[in-house]
């Protein structure tokens, strides 16, 4: 496995990623399947997608794929507020803690690959 520890948005996503496959384990676990589903597959995307981008064949791929990124923080965001929101639901407060210093850090990449 290649070391990507100095690529901060490569580590903070797969870091995300492990943290919402345990966040999801538990959903699953309490027979929460739906959300567990959707969740697992936007909180997983965003760091498949920053990899991806790693490799982009272009400056307008790379802010593509970063594009794409920051679509499934949105989504992932929306599953987390409304796991909040669910009083019979874990707190996913520490997700959504770590899910917007990922959305300013895309957000900071997007904007300066535009210039």
């Amino acid at each position: 496995m290649r070391s990507d520890k100095d690529n901060l948005i490569i580590d903070l996503t797969l870091k995300f990623a492990i943290s919402i496959i345990d966040y999801c384990e538990t959903l699953e676990a309490e027979r929460k399947y739906v959300v567990a589903r959707q969740l697992l597959k936007s909180g997983t995307s965003i760091g498949a997608n920053t990899r991806e981008a790693q490799n982009a064949e272009s400056k307008a791929d790379f802010i593509h794929k970063f594009k794409v990124a920051a679509k499934e923080a949105d989504e992932t965001e929306y599953w987390l507020l409304l796991c909040k929101a669910s009083p019979n639901y874990p707190n996913p407060e520490n997700l959504m803690e770590q899910l917007q210093v990922i959305i300013k850090v895309i957000s900071k990449i997007i904007g300066t690959s535009k210039q």
